[in-house]
């Protein structure tokens, strides 16, 4: 089993402590540390180098997302999954463009949380199902054929319907009864189809192009 180390970043004690313990439970997530600001995660980072970083948005000394530019400028490989109370738009607008891979709210349920952490590992996006909505009209959508929808089958719309959702592909396969792999062939079948980078330019393109009901 491949461990994921996991450094956790925010200020606030109790919490930290809180979900530290909730994702100890987890038999692939090897938690290497905490940090109380950005500051503090920036060195922590350079010294052990965790897979995953779980970072709050506001904190003292340094914030989140200044945290996170400096982090993903010299660490690109490190992934980052901001995990916040704040949902407002320049909170996650700015962190995304600063490099995190991934948005949560501090609301979401643990087990979701260490999902979204393997999820972001993979390299792939995640972001909550409310801060999904709030990014995509700030987003440019890719570049794409006319009425390139009817390059998708049935089975590839309903998934690209679950990614703009928020859904990851655990998910996606156990609400249409797929096979992970069979989910991971469609997604990436449907990125090339419609020429766009990742899940989260596909959410857009969906939001934008297809009835999501």
């Amino acid at each position: 089993m491949m461990m994921i180390k996991l450094l956790v970043v925010d200020d606030q004690a109790i919490f930290c402590q809180s979900l530290i313990s909730l994702l100890s439970w987890e038999d692939d997530l090897q938690i290497i540390g905490s940090a109380r600001n950005g500051k503090e995660a920036i060195a922590f980072t350079q010294q052990q180098q965790p897979d995953v970083i779980l970072m709050d948005i506001r904190m003292p000394e340094c914030n989140g997302v200044q945290a996170t530019r400096e982090i993903h400028q010299r660490f690109p490989w490190i992934k980052i999954l901001v995990l916040t109370t704040f949902d407002e738009d320049e909170y996650i607008w700015e962190s995304l463009q600063a490099g995190a891979i991934g948005y949560l709210l501090k609301s979401t349920p643990s087990e979701q949380i260490a999902n979204a952490i393997r999820t972001v590992h993979q390299g792939h996006s995640q972001l909550g199902p409310t801060i999904a909505a709030k990014i995509f009209t700030k987003l440019t959508p890719p570049p794409k054929p006319k009425d390139d929808h009817h390059l998708l089958s049935p089975r590839e719309l309903d998934v690209l319907r679950l990614i703009a959702q928020g859904k990851n592909n655990r998910e996606i396969a156990q609400e249409l009864y797929l096979t992970e792999g069979t989910v991971k062939n469609h997604v990436t079948h449907i990125l090339c189809q419609l020429g766009c980078r990742d899940r989260t330019q596909a959410a857009l393109w969906a939001c934008q192009n297809i009835y999501l009901n």
